[in-house]
Parts: structure tokens; sequence; C-alpha cells
């Protein structure tokens, strides 16, 4: 072997060794954020995202744990960090922070984080960081705000600690603003220290293969791969596809439409005709938009390919003004994944005609998780319980794949992981009576779509409590593919049949308890296809009714 070629050949394994090294760097961060955070919404479902950015704001890598919504629009809000604080003002010590919709992750909620780390008193990379928080104060965590004034606390980009010292004013000023002070203090001091973890791991790996930047490494990283993705997408058949989904919305439903151009060199989208803004916080940032649209893109076309800054160029997005997919400043966005969390599912069906076998069933989609709210804020002076304030994440199905059935109780896409009724029940005075797989909602095909949840919420002693609902795919199924039956829409009430809104503050009274049924995935592919065997395992299982077995399948038990 030539000698150069066997250089090259070592070189481009130490790259790569590097490459899996800084990968594990920022997993451990993400890690220190879950073993640290005070909020259960990241402690125990994992609603967040950490990642190392080079000097100019790109991404370099992310950690594994971590849901795209804040990954993919992390990925831009670095940038607007470096605009006001550029590398060469940053210190050892110091940490920034925003919650700011359209400079951070879309909603007031999410506290993103970014830290310079330096080695040999030179500035070599940045860490950023993402968490959903329980509350930032304002009308809470749902969609009734009018505008983003009402909705929470809003922090523009500041330093919450400088040179290591915290920023006291910041830290006075968020403790005032929310109900849960101690648990939003003690997500801040998390944030940061999982960044600075992720700092000193750097310097450590840099140190050990005698590197002084990350300049070499970031080249290498974002040649191989904007090359690897530009190779997937000169596979895909050329063209422009369209797909439609309709959300169930606030005031009327809302429409969703994407035309997806297949180019040699990129993918783009252009929403035209997709609906106009929302007086009601179910409005998407634009950042929100392309983050969930790039990821429904890359799990199709290129999904074992690292995701950063690179390998996300070639999908490009024209939002149009005045859509609900490009809400501007100050309209209200609180609960914006009811709607961006459906685009991945839109993108799936433009791919769908493009690639038919490697796309999904439509599936529940965006997240069911109900903001619970008690006390004196609820009942006033005749309230029987102290103040709570507590979110608990739960997934309908997963709409069915092409060879397999789909994921039951599983969020797709946004990866959280569905928190433990005991997580909630320790941190308020709730109590989840059921919590179980709902027979029948999957959408039956050749492939069965995934199956909801069936969920009855109350409190201890039954006393009065709110409900915050922030919840779609109830008027709206998710539709199944090639012949497959939709899955079941969910619905939301009380265990008494009383029917409750979807979307908006409720109470549930005293002695009566919340039921939320929520909705299936999608079925694959002809009923009248699936192997009789897997039938009889679904009503063997209590997944399938032998009723709907016969009426679906033609089977009987």
């Amino acid at each position: 072997m030539d000698a150069n070629v066997a250089t090259d050949a070592l070189a481009k394994i130490q790259r790569q060794i590097q490459w899996n090294r800084l990968v594990a760097v920022v997993e451990e961060q993400a890690q220190i954020m879950i073993r640290t955070a005070f909020s259960t919404t990241v402690r125990e479902a994992g609603d967040l995202s950490a990642g190392v950015f080079d000097l100019q704001g790109r991404m370099l890598a992310q950690a594994v744990t971590g849901t795209p919504g804040h990954v993919n629009s992390m990925m831009e809000s670095v940038g607007h960090f470096l605009k006001k604080y550029p590398p060469e003002t940053m210190k050892p010590g110091d940490h920034y922070i925003t919650n700011d919709p359209w400079l951070g992750t879309g909603h007031l909620h999410d506290l993103t984080v970014v830290t310079p780390a330096f080695l040999n008193g030179k500035i070599v990379g940045l860490f950023a960081n993402t968490a959903h928080v329980i509350d930032v104060g304002g009308l809470g965590m749902g969609p009734e705000g009018r505008s983003v004034f009402e909705e929470g606390l809003y922090i523009p980009i500041l330093k919450c600690f400088e040179e290591g010292k915290p920023n006291e004013t910041f830290f006075e000023f968020i403790r005032a603003g929310s109900r849960t002070p101690v648990e939003l203090e003690g997500d801040v001091y998390s944030l940061c220290a999982c960044n600075d973890a992720g700092a000193k791991r750097l310097v450590e790996m840099l140190t050990e293969f005698r590197m002084d930047s990350l300049d070499d490494l970031a080249g290498y990283i974002f040649q191989a791969s904007l090359e690897a993705t530009l190779e997937e997408i000169r596979k895909l058949p050329k063209g422009t596809y369209s797909s439609a989904i309709t959300s169930d919305g606030y005031e009327a439903p809302v429409h969703l439409k994407a035309a997806m151009t297949i180019h040699e060199d990129r993918i783009e989208v252009d929403y035209a005709g997709t609906s106009g803004l929302s007086g009601r916080g179910i409005n998407v940032p634009p950042a929100y938009c392309r983050a969930y649209a790039c990821f429904g893109i890359k799990c199709v076309v290129a999904p074992e390919i690292p995701n950063n800054w690179a390998s996300l160029s070639p999908f490009h997005m024209i939002i149009p003004e005045g859509c609900i997919l490009n809400a501007p400043r100050p309209f209200p966005v609180s609960v914006r994944h009811i709607v961006g969390q459906l685009l991945p599912d839109l993108m799936m069906g433009c791919l769908h005609q493009a690639v038919p076998d490697r796309v999904n069933a439509e599936g529940a989609s965006a997240l069911w998780n109900p903001p619970l709210r008690g006390g004196p804020q609820v009942s006033g002076g005749e309230a029987e319980l102290p103040n709570f304030e507590i979110i608990t994440f739960n997934s309908g199905g997963t709409g069915a794949r092409p060879t397999k059935d789909g994921l039951d109780g599983t969020a797709f896409p946004s990866g959280v992981r569905t928190m433990p009724v005991e997580a909630t029940e320790n941190v308020a005075p709730i109590i989840i009576w059921q919590k179980q797989l709902r027979p029948d909602s999957g959408g039956a095909g050749r492939q069965r779509g995934g199956l909801g949840q069936i969920m009855e919420v109350g409190t201890k002693g039954e006393k009065e409590f709110a409900l915050n609902a922030i919840f779609d795919r109830v008027a709206n199924a998710p539709k199944g593919r090639e012949g497959g039956g939709d899955g079941a829409g969910g619905w939301v009430g009380l265990t008494d049949g009383t029917v409750l809104r979807t979307k908006g503050y409720q109470v549930i009274p005293k002695g009566k308890r919340l039921l939320l049924r929520m909705p299936g995935g999608g079925g694959m592919g002809p009923a009248s296809e699936r192997d009789p065997a897997l039938v009889e395992q679904d009503i063997a299982d209590g997944l399938v009714s032998p009723e709907a077995a016969k009426e679906l399948y033609g089977k009987t038990n």
C-alpha cells in the first residue's frame, strides 16, 4: 500500500474516533442534565436537548437523548446568542440564557443555555442545551393566551452567570415570576452544570488527542455529513410531491399543506395553502417548523447520517408569511407542538409518493401532556388542596410501518418517554387511577397501527382541580396508508361521560375524574392481508376485541 494512502486512511480513522468521542461528550452532557434536573419533564420524560457547536454557531454533534423540536431549533438559536455576545467577548464561567420563542425553541417554557469552553485560555467551542420547565408564570402552558406576553416570563438573551458568579438580579426575577420558583431556579443551575461538564470533557478530549481547536474536526464532520446526505438525496426520484393534514385547531380546523420538490442537491418544501395564524397559542414559530419538518424528511431520506448543521443544510423550507407555521412576535405560541408535531407526518405524506417502502402511516403525533393545576389558584378561598402545577407526558400510538405494526403508547416524533405514574403522584396530590392500552384504537391493516392509551386522573380526596387541555387528533384521526384503516380519534371528558373541550382551561369538579382516550396510529395495507396468526395474537393479548376482529379482519375466535 502506498504510504500516503495509508496515512490518509489512518487520519480518517482518527477523525472518526474523535467524532464518536464528541458524541459521547454531549451524551454525557445530556445525562447529567437528566440526573440533576428539578423538572419532572426533563428528569422523567427526557424533554431536552444537548449539543456542541463551533465558534460560528454550527452544530457539530447532538446527544442521542433529546427531542427533534429542541435539537433542531436549538441548532439555530446559538447563532442568535453569538450576535449579541461574540466569542471574543466570552470568558470562562460565563453562561448565557434565553427562553425567547423566536430565538430559542418555540415557546417560553423552554430554557436554552449556551456556555463557552476554553483550552489554555482560548475559547475552542460552545455547548448548548434546552430543557422544558414546569412553569414560567403567566397563564401557564395552554392555548388561552392572545399574545406571547400573556404566556409567561420572557427572558431575553442575557448572562445568568458571569465568570462563575450567579446573576442575582436574574434569579430574583425568575423566582418571583414562577409558580414553582425552586424548580425553575434549580433547572437553570442544572443546565449550566451540564454544560460545564461538557466543556470539561471536551478539554480532556482535545488534550488527549493533542488538538488545539475543533476546526479541523469540524471540517471533516461537515464535509462527510453533507456528502453522505447529498448521496442519499440523489437516489430519490426527482419531482414535486404534495400532501395535506388537518389538525383539530382551536377556533377552527387547521389545514397544513406541503409541496415537496426533490432536486439533485436539495429538498425544498413549500407550505403555500396552509391555514393562517390563530388568535390562540397553537401558532408555530418558523424555527420550530423547520425543526420538525427537517426531522421528518431525515427519518426517511438519511436516517443513518448523524444529525448536525451540514446534514440538515440541504433541506430548505419556504414558509409563507401569515401562515400558522410562520408566527411572528408577539403571536401566542405556548403550545406550538400541537401543530408542529404533525409536520413529520406531513413530510411523510409527500415522501410516500417517492419512496413508499420507507414511510409509516400517520400516528397520534402530538403529545398528550395535560398540564394540571390545583389549590387556591383554581378554587380560591374554598380550596381543599395546596397549590400545585404539574405536567405529565403521555402518548398515543404510532402509525404502522411498512413491514411492522406501529408502536403502542409511544411518542413519535418527539421521542420523549412516557412519565411513570409514580413520578407524577410523588410531586403533586394527583392519583392516576387507570393507565392502560386502549383496545381497538390501532388502525386495521396488513400492519396494524399502534394503540393509544386510556388514562383516568383525579386528586387525593377527589377535590376540585383544573386541566389546561392541549390535545389534538380527536376530530381528525390519524390516517392509514395503502388501504390501511385510520387510527381511533382521541376523546377528552369525565368518567361520567361528560365531554370536555380538547383545548383550553377547564375545571374538573369536586368528586369527578378526568378521562383521556388517546389516539391510535393508522394501519398500513389492506386488513384482508394481515396474517391470521397476528390477529389471533392481538385478540389473545386484549389489543383487538373479538367483535372488531370479526368486523375488520373477518376473524372469529
